[in-house]
């Protein structure tokens, strides 16, 4: 297991969220997540939990229209990004404490409502992409007859609303986590991506929009200066020609391999590309860090290097071998 490092976790809403929506089946998926994040703690890291919340804020959207007044008038968007990162948040701050306690590990957990500032010119706020919400039939779309809204079809299983998702500024509380960790609090931060804000000349006000949870993890990574970004999502590795006979699992890759791949298109939009881009940006901006991509089950094994880890550059000892690779078949076309 990696030991005595500064890393940020981020995990995907539905990690968090299964088939049953209940308060008790997100606690037990968070229980069971945290458990494992758990292991991390005992080998002395200092450990950042990021957490996604589309599901989780879509529904509490569905909510506040079905139940939309003059005397209850429904919330904004902003609003229920800051209920569903405080609800998550204690479930997790309430889990993961309970988990350090049978472990005996004496570490306080706490979770921080965290506002990221976002340019009000970002084009993403007249071309909504963020899929949020429960995935509903194209009869459901019809029937849902929501003036403006916009819905795209989610990886073959089924029709969801999208939002405007900017690109994170800057994480206004970064300074606030950066203290907690090195006093060794284990922070829950940038849940669903954090409050989108703008920047005012009295400070801050929200808008609405919902931050990819990805580009907000990296932008928090970056600031604190983390040691190892782990973006945890549904599959073991990423795959380039993903699902046709020549698929390819991708293991070390480097930041000039997965550009080259971003622009032959192989990563889905709003789905695997945002993680693949977050990770290289993190790395990028790294003096010494690295980014990893896999699964909630794997993370066992990330100390022997599983998963997808980007790097700036491959190992020498791969070049080495590569090239005597190319050397010997020179060889071989030479004789």
């Amino acid at each position: 297991m990696i030991e005595n490092k500064k890393i940020i976790v981020a995990l995907g809403g539905n990690a968090i969220l299964s088939d049953d929506p209940t308060a008790g089946a997100q606690i037990e998926a968070i229980r069971q997540t945290c458990d494992r994040l758990a292991d991390l703690v005992e080998h002395h890291n200092q450990l950042i939990i990021s957490h996604g919340n589309g599901p989780q804020v879509g529904n509490l959207l569905l909510q506040q229209q079905l139940a939309d007044s003059e005397k209850n008038p429904a919330l904004p968007l902003d609003t229920c990004v800051a209920m569903t990162e405080g609800s998550i948040g204690y479930w997790m701050q309430n889990e993961m404490s309970s988990i350090l306690k049978k472990r005996n590990i004496d570490k306080s957990v706490v979770s921080l409502v965290t506002r990221v500032e976002v340019d009000k010119d970002d084009p993403a706020f007249t071309h909504p992409t963020k899929p949020i919400g429960p995935f509903l039939t194209e009869v459901e779309v019809a029937e849902a007859k929501e003036d403006g809204a916009k819905y795209i079809e989610d990886s073959g299983r089924g029709y969801r609303k999208v939002v405007p998702s900017p690109k994170p500024v800057g994480i206004v509380e970064f300074d606030t986590v950066k203290q907690l960790v090195e006093n060794d609090v284990i922070t829950i931060s940038c849940g669903g991506g954090g409050i989108p804000v703008l920047k005012t000349e009295d400070g801050y006000t929200g808008v609405e929009a919902v931050i990819d949870k990805d580009f907000a993890s990296e932008k928090l990574a970056e600031q604190v200066n983390a040691d190892l970004f782990i973006i945890l999502t549904g599959v073991d590795n990423v795959y380039i020609n993903f699902n046709k006979p020549n698929q390819k699992k991708l293991e070390e890759v480097s930041v000039e391999e997965l550009k080259q791949y971003i622009g032959e298109g192989q990563f889905e939009p709003g789905s695997m590309l945002p993680k693949i881009e977050a990770a290289v940006k993190f790395v990028e901006t790294s003096d010494h860090g690295k980014a990893i991509i896999t699964s909630l089950s794997n993370l066992d094994n990330i100390h022997q290097g599983a998963g997808t880890v980007v790097v700036k550059h491959k190992n020498n000892n791969e070049k080495v071998e590569s090239l005597n690779v190319e050397m010997h078949e020179s060889l071989i076309t030479s004789e």
